[in-house]
């Protein structure tokens, strides 16, 4: 891992302790650091992540404005307009660091493993693409959201050249993470 993907990655675990020990240390939650940051910003890292309410990266990671470009969607599953936003992040940003983050008792998941192998009728985008992964093995949906980061990470690179220009060039890594809600606590999924 580059030098600056490695400090964004400790600067992420480290904001993620104080919000487990309730020690909030982010300082750019004013105003005045909005109005500061109105002609730019320059983030340390991109965090995909789902859309659960439950999930909030600047909480997690005890950030504030401008600190964490976050891309959201529904299982986090990759879709064009998310890949074009990481795009964004990583060509015009310069982020570092693209964390692909999932969670404890994924709605999108638990869908998935009930309704496979059937044709689902609705979320048909988001239920494929988990089929994908699902085998009659998968026993747990939580143990299913962990496997999909590696999904997600695959896609982001297959998907997109100016991704996979940029990882092969260096310019950025990306890494596999999971957040338990019991504790709090995300952890990197090793690939």
């Amino acid at each position: 891992m580059n030098e600056r993907a490695q400090k964004a990655l400790e600067n992420l675990l480290e904001g993620n302790k104080n919000f487990i020990n309730g020690e909030n240390k982010a300082v750019h939650r004013k105003v005045d650091d909005l109005k500061s940051l109105q002609n730019g910003q320059s983030p340390i890292a991109c965090v995909v992540t789902c859309s659960d309410s439950r999930v909030i990266p600047e909480l997690v990671f005890d950030k504030g404005f401008g600190d964490i470009f976050v891309v959201r969607c529904a299982g986090a599953v990759i879709g064009e307009n998310i890949l074009e936003s990481v795009e964004y992040a990583v060509d015009h940003l310069k982020v570092p660091l693209v964390m692909v983050l999932s969670h404890d008792d994924c709605g999108v998941m638990k869908a998935a493993k009930a309704l496979y192998p059937k044709e689902p009728d609705h979320l048909e985008l988001l239920m494929r693409s988990v089929y994908e992964i699902i085998d009659s093995e998968t026993e747990c949906y939580n143990e299913l959201a962990k496997n999909y980061t590696l999904t997600k990470k695959r896609k982001l690179l297959k998907r997109s050249k100016i991704l996979r220009q940029a990882h092969h060039d260096g310019k950025f890594e990306i890494v596999r993470a999971y957040l338990k809600f019991d504790t709090g606590e995300v952890s990197i999924v090793e690939d």
